[in-house]
């Protein structure tokens, strides 16, 4: 018995060894996520004192390379995390990601700090911090500890919105990129003396064309690309609606997105708990999709109008972050229940790549939209992705409840 699970294992509670590990590799991935959501609300303003920042095309790459850059690197790190253990692998990634963020505070142009972002992004250890979790909590609890994980992003993405144009001020964007540096250093002390040990999983070699080819598997690629495609594209136009319909300036927008993202996370609980007892998580899943999707035909309604009110974007947003938190909590987990045991870090390797992707595509499609077709056309991008995704997941396998292996689960 290892020690997950050497403690009193009939309470239906975690263990102290599986919060522990869960809480301390949460908090890594969160670092993961400041580095991308810190510099979106300054970076443009930022980008105009730099040489090369008047180049739009430069500066949206220099923002867009962080995610790039995961995208291309978190297969690789998922199989050697699966190959040499979860623990070498996410501090190799850290080291990346504090030296890429030393490069980019001490850039003066925009092509070095998109050396910089590259760099930060190319160290990518969500697949492995995934796999991680996984390898240390039991399958009931499986979702409880990736639901610690979509509140960190959430947490994270609203406390940016807080504290960033703060810092901007107090330090600028080199002290920025220094203060994330020093984090990700931080954070190596957390993986190697505060994360418990996790047992290496024995098992047969599982070709990478299994993976890829997984049905199952791939059906959760395809809806995390979209999840956060639309969650990018929509960022693209919130920030800018919110001033205009609302009244917010930019630095007041955490008053919106904080309760928002808080309130919507303690909503998210109960339809995840009570799918999982019951064995009724595709329907939960399925349900999430369909309040994205009308999420997207929300958002399209107000845009499409000369004017719209700016309550009816807050409440748009506390239902898109609902049925986001749903969504970011299941996806993980699943993929870890489903991918063969000795695989897990190289499915959720397949799967952090499509994640990547869609926050690229998200920011660089929506930022095309909105300046040439209009705000409006981005959420009928969103719109056609998410219904795409809802037709796919329709046809999903029933989600395992608590306990049950994937592979028992019925159609």
């Amino acid at each position: 018995m290892n020690s997950i699970t050497s403690e009193v294992v009939q309470k239906d509670g975690m263990s102290r060894a599986e919060v522990q590990a869960s809480a301390s590799l949460a908090s890594i991935f969160a670092l993961r996520m400041l580095g991308l959501f810190l510099i979106l609300p300054v970076f443009a303003e930022y980008a105009k004192t730099l040489s090369g920042g008047q180049n739009v095309a430069l500066v949206g790459l220099a923002m867009g390379m962080y995610g790039l850059a995961q995208s291309f690197g978190q297969i690789p790190f998922g199989i050697a995390s699966d190959k040499f253990g979860r623990k070498p692998v996410i501090v190799v990634g850290l080291l990346l990601f504090a030296l890429g963020a030393f490069i980019a505070a001490g850039a003066n142009d925009i092509v070095w700090v998109s050396v910089g972002r590259a760099i930060q992004g190319a160290g990518a250890i969500s697949a492995a911090v995934t796999a991680f979790i996984a390898d240390s909590t039991r399958e009931q609890h499986r979702t409880k500890a990736m639901a610690m994980v979509g509140a960190s992003i959430g947490l994270t993405f609203a406390i940016s919105l807080v504290i960033s144009p703060l810092l901007y001020q107090l330090i600028g964007m080199h002290g920025i990129f220094l203060l994330t540096g020093v984090l990700a250093l931080l954070a190596i002390a957390v993986v190697l003396w505060v994360v418990p040990a996790a047992p290496m999983v024995m098992a047969r070699r599982v070709p990478f064309a299994e993976i890829l080819q997984h049905g199952e598997l791939m059906r959760l690629n395809l809806g995390v690309f979209a999840l956060h495609l639309t969650q990018m594209a929509m960022f693209v136009v919130m920030p800018a609606a919110l001033i205009q319909y609302s009244g917010l300036p930019l630095a007041e927008h955490w008053k919106i997105y904080l309760p928002v993202v808080l309130a919507s996370f303690l909503l998210m609980l109960p339809p995840v708990i009570v799918g999982e007892k019951r064995g009724m998580m595709k329907h939960v899943f399925v349900a999430a999709i369909s309040l994205l999707l009308l999420v997207q035909i929300g958002m399209w309604a107000a845009f499409s109008q000369p004017a719209t009110h700016g309550w009816v974007l807050v409440v748009l947003l506390f239902v898109f972050f609902v049925a986001f938190n749903v969504l970011e909590a299941c996806q993980p987990s699943l993929v870890s229940r489903i991918a063969p045991p000795a695989a897990k870090g190289t499915a959720l390797g397949v799967y952090n790549t499509l994640q990547s992707l869609g926050l690229f595509c998200g920011a660089v499609l929506g930022g095309w939209l909105k300046q040439h077709i209009g705000a409006a056309s981005v959420f009928v991008m969103c719109g056609v992705a998410t219904l795409t995704w809802l037709i796919i997941a329709s046809n999903m396998k029933n989600l395992p409840r608590r306990g049950v292996p994937a592979t028992s689960a019925t159609a």
